[in-house]
């Protein structure tokens, strides 16, 4: 059939089929992929990019576009298809290497990968809580840098969303925090076509979605996924509703069109096959030849909805020149959001050598120190911001008639604050903090990895970092946390010994802006170090330094981080005083020690010295590559224990007195 046989054929009908053409070409093709939630949306799809979604294909990266998240993230073909055809620059050859190595079109949507895709999704749940993050940041640039003759930030975030999703907890966790902020910019459109990798939903999912959201406060809409006219009054309805975020329920088939596989699980996570991709196109009224068809008029239907848009962005530059004329002040604010630099140097406290200081209190007067320097951070605690000392100066909270304040309370949410934080950065204008307890890093260990995968500098406070919590006992003592946050490749952790390395750490922690940074601090206090006897905190920067006993050979090296460097630092003074050449190597960050070069790691940790001891209130994980075979570590191999904390410490052997003879036990060796 040639090109010219669509003629007839509605534009949106050709539209939806054209994106379901090119799924089901380019999963056939890469022999892998799924087919199903594509064609079953490719409806949506089509009502959305035509009628609805505000983006400027050739300025991908403009301030006030809509945002589109597709949180059913294996349902890439249709984000893909749905970029090309709109003008973005991703390529029908891009298309056709769908999945392969080093293609701009990868099994699951990459946003540092391809053009136009706003997050990285495939892990269902996650896209929902960005999303819910991006809207958030919307409303709060609005609060900030609207003015009543002048609207500078307005759009709105769309999330297609399938199943799965609805099935996450992550995603009623941060459906019901959009819900409380009422964020009337979130428009969601569930995918609700019954059907799992297992079968129909009805053997694991039979609740209301409509009335769960409705009671979470939202305005919840049911359609056919299929009727253009339905969706569209759907999609104009949601726009309409300002004051709550809107759920539109739409019941769609999966595989629409295909006669032997719509509205079966074998659609899912396969290609349809040569044959019923024939059967299917003719059924659809779809040429069979050539592949991956995109209509003359598809192309020219976008490119003349790409050159208004163009306009509109055009425009919105218009009024951003009248703004820095008429209000300069404002502008520049704008930009340094925009640009979100740090200034050098931060204004952070000085804390007086020989106080003990708990680091989690050492981070909450560095964070109210630096606010007014950096105003576009922002963020809050789940629940625990008297705990994590997270609160902004002035302790306003965001609420639906304030979003201009700072402090965001994320309730007792840990997957939901770090799916949404990742979603604030993604958006722009703001730096993202959240805090728990290290404990329940556990709980956002997903959006970490997500991340450190995206490279967004969400700054994380996890504090009561160790068994030094003492009374709650083992269910509330991380043991194994430290190590299985260092596992995640580019996330940096930092755990300072003092209050003077935590105000380094601050500092590292706002210039880290290619990936995400955990800060791990104490609930007990721990000496300030009188740094005229020891070395600069400024040490922390490189990750490790000698904080004391920087011979040029030393016999033994003592490494420890956070609140047992003091532990390690008397050691090492009753082992010099015995004559003994001991250097003690404070060890705040092991991904930043790792990135400098050999010479300067040979200088803190010389290969001659063989006798090494570690100490750190965790799990071996992670030192033996710094102790090597001799080495010895002293810290917990089991869960903990409920007494008061110095009670479990010293239960424990963390104290200075095993860390010496630890030492003591390599003899003249």
């Amino acid at each position: 059939m040639a090109t010219n046989d669509l003629s007839q054929m509605p534009f949106l009908t050709k539209l939806a089929n054209t994106f379901r053409g090119l799924a089901m070409d380019a999963i056939q093709r890469a022999n892998s992929g799924h087919p199903g939630a594509p064609m079953g949306l490719a409806d949506a799809a089509a009502v959305l990019t035509t009628r609805f979604l505000k983006v400027c294909p050739s300025r991908p990266d403009w301030p006030d576009r809509d945002r589109f998240v597709l949180s059913a993230g294996h349902a890439s073909m249709l984000l893909y298809g749905m970029l090309h055809v709109m003008g973005y620059d991703l390529s029908l050859e891009d298309i056709r290497q769908f999945r392969q190595w080093d293609s701009r079109t990868p099994g699951h949507p990459e946003c540092d990968v391809t053009p136009g895709v706003e997050t990285t999704t495939g892990p269902l749940g996650q896209g929902i809580a960005n999303a819910v993050g991006m809207a958030l940041a919307e409303r709060m640039l609005a609060a900030r840098f609207n003015r009543t003759d002048r609207e500078i930030v307005s759009h709105t975030t769309w999330v297609f969303a399938g199943d799965g999703c609805m099935m996450e907890g992550v995603a009623s966790e941060a459906a019901s925090m959009a819900g409380t902020l009422g964020l009337g910019k979130l428009v969601v459109l569930y995918d609700a076509n019954g059907i799992t990798i297992d079968g129909g939903t009805d053997l694991t999912f039979r609740e209301d979605v409509g009335r769960r959201f409705e009671a979470m406060g939202w305005h919840v809409q049911e359609v056919d996924g299929h009727d253009h006219d339905a969706l569209e009054i759907a999609f104009v309805n949601a726009k309409e509703e300002t004051a709550r975020p809107s759920l539109v329920v739409a019941k769609t088939h999966i595989a629409f069109g295909s006669p032997a596989k719509q509205d079966s699980s074998s659609s899912h996570g396969a290609p349809l096959g040569v044959d019923e991709i024939r059967a299917t196109k003719e059924n659809l009224g779809w040429p069979v030849e050539p592949e991956f068809l995109v209509p003359d008029d598809v192309h020219d239907f976008f490119a003349k909805r790409n050159r208004t848009m163009t306009k509109e962005a055009d425009w919105w530059d218009m009024k951003m020149a009248e703004v820095e004329k008429d209000d300069p002040d404002l502008f520049a604010e704008w930009k340094r959001f925009q640009d979100g630099e740090v200034p050098d140097p931060l204004p952070l406290p000085e804390f007086p050598a020989g106080e003990a200081v708990a680091t989690r209190k050492a981070s909450g007067a560095c964070l109210s120190a630096i606010a007014d320097a950096v105003p576009f951070l922002v963020g809050g605690s789940a629940d625990l911001a008297g705990s994590n000392n997270t609160d902004f100066p002035g302790n306003e909270v965001v609420t639906p008639s304030n979003f201009a304040a700072r402090t965001i309370r994320f309730g007792v949410r840990e997957h939901a604050m770090g799916a949404m934080a990742n979603g604030m950065a993604l958006h722009g204008g703001f730096r993202p903090l959240v805090a728990t307890f290290l404990v329940f890093s556990d709980y956002m260990r997903p959006t970490l990895r997500l991340a450190a995968l995206m490279d967004q500098p969400v700054v994380s406070v996890f504090t009561h970092d160790s068994i030094w919590v003492g009374e709650d006992g083992p269910t509330h003592q991380p043991v194994e946390h430290v190590a299985a946050l260092r596992a995640i490749p580019s996330l940096v952790v930092l755990r300072p010994g003092d209050a003077t390395e935590t105000a380094v750490a601050w500092d590292v922690a706002m210039r880290h802006t290619d990936g995400p940074t955990a800060l791990i601090l104490t609930r007990q206090g721990l000496p300030t170090l009188d740094r005229n006897e020891v070395a600069s905190a400024d040490g922390l920067r490189r990750g490790a330094y000698v904080l004391a006993g920087g011979d040029d050979d030393p016999e033994i090296v003592l490494m420890a981080s956070g609140s047992e460097v003091s532990l390690a630092l008397e050691a090492g003074r009753a082992l010099r005083s015995d004559g003994v050449k001991a250097r003690v190597v404070s060890m705040p960050s092991f991904e930043l020690f790792e990135a400098q070069d050999e010479a300067y790691r040979e200088s803190v940790l010389p290969a001659a010295c063989t006798k090494r001891v570690a100490v750190e209130a965790g799990i071996r994980q992670g030192w033996d590559r710094y102790l090597g075979l001799a080495g010895k570590f002293i810290g917990i191999e089991r869960f903990g224990a409920s007494a008061p904390g110095a009670v479990v410490a010293e239960k424990f052997g963390l104290t200075a007195e095993r860390v010496l003879a630890a030492a003591r036990e390599f003899g003249s060796r």
